[in-house]
């Protein structure tokens, strides 16, 4: 007797029950399918965004990916970035995030919605990407980070954003400048020698044409405190 290859007998199998065209026309069906699923998952993402929460499986979620909304905001204000519905979103999403989207809808048995995106405020309006993280809603002020692609925030961005993130903090780097800009001043500039009398004036002088120039460039720029700013939706703030 001879041995039996399953592989042939499995091959020999399906012969008999369907045709190639048969086979072929499954397959497309599913990819047909599947590309369906593609479209309705960018379609909820490109949508107005109404929903307060998904309804999912707790006992599937990884604790690490959950973050509450207070985290979320002290991040977007120390790096002065904005927390934002995913339709507001300009550049295209990888497939990674597609694909974790389908896996998160099957394992949970969910439609998947309120999809919420953090990224540097440019990425939403222009074309290009650094470091944008995907969340759904979870409810109660929670989210679930479903992917994080691009490239990583640069480690001065933080240090870049300082100054921005509230009216305190611009203040205190506007006087800190003007001390560092009335000590390099050489003598004889103003005055002749310099002395206490003078480069108090010279300090005033400097720290009130900084302030000027801040409040101009904020003002025509259209921009705002990085704590007024992360979850806003309008360019020019």
């Amino acid at each position: 007797m001879k041995n039996v290859n399953l592989e042939e007998k499995l091959s020999q199998l399906k012969r008999k029950s369907l045709t190639e065209d048969d086979i072929l026309t499954a397959v497309k069906d599913i990819l047909n399918q599947d590309n369906r699923n593609d479209d309705a998952i960018l379609e909820t993402l490109s949508a107005h965004n109404t929903t307060t929460r998904n309804n999912f499986d707790i006992d599937l979620l990884e604790t690490d990916n959950i973050y509450h909304i207070d985290q979320i905001k002290k991040m977007c204000v120390d790096y002065r970035l904005r927390f934002l519905d995913s339709r507001f979103f300009k550049a295209d999403l990888p497939y990674e995030a597609i694909a974790k989207i389908k896996k998160l809808e099957n394992d949970h048995n969910v439609s998947l919605s309120g999809f919420k995106i953090m990224a540097p405020s440019k990425l939403f309006k222009l074309e290009n990407y650094d470091d944008p993280l995907l969340f759904a809603t979870i409810g109660n002020g929670y989210y679930y980070l479903i992917h994080k692609w691009g490239n990583d925030l640069s480690p001065y961005r933080k240090v870049l954003a300082w100054p921005f993130k509230n009216f305190e903090n611009l203040v205190f780097c506007v006087f800190i400048l003007s001390m560092f800009l009335t000590g390099i001043i050489p003598d004889g500039t103003f005055h002749g020698e310099k002395t206490a009398d003078n480069a108090g004036v010279i300090f005033l002088f400097m720290f009130k044409s900084l302030v000027a120039i801040t409040l101009y460039y904020g003002y025509l720029s259209g921009k705002n405190f990085s704590v007024s700013v992360w979850d806003s939706k309008y360019y020019n703030n």
